[in-house]
């Protein structure tokens, strides 16, 4: 029976075959996504920016509520919170 299933299941090769790669591509692009390097390191920006002058202080509380809230979806997704 186990020969009879793969040449019956032998067109479809091509298709687990594209299914494969597109579970690889949004397996590594939810990896990215949910990954807080990027958004730790624009906090660090922000607060140079900060810092230097380049932007007041009610621009800098906007922009670092809205990078702490993707950090604590981050953080939900990890623990496999919803």
């Amino acid at each position: 029976m186990g020969l009879l299933e793969k040449l019956l299941t032998a067109p479809l090769l091509p298709v687990r075959g594209v299914v494969w790669v597109a579970q690889r591509v949004a397996e590594t692009a939810e990896a990215e996504y949910y990954d807080p390097a990027p958004v730790l390191a624009r906090l660090a920006e922000l607060e140079r920016r900060l810092t230097a002058g380049e932007i007041d202080e009610e621009t800098f509380e906007r922009e670092e509520d809205l990078l702490i809230d993707r950090l604590v979806e981050i953080d939900h997704y990890r623990r496999g919170e919803p």
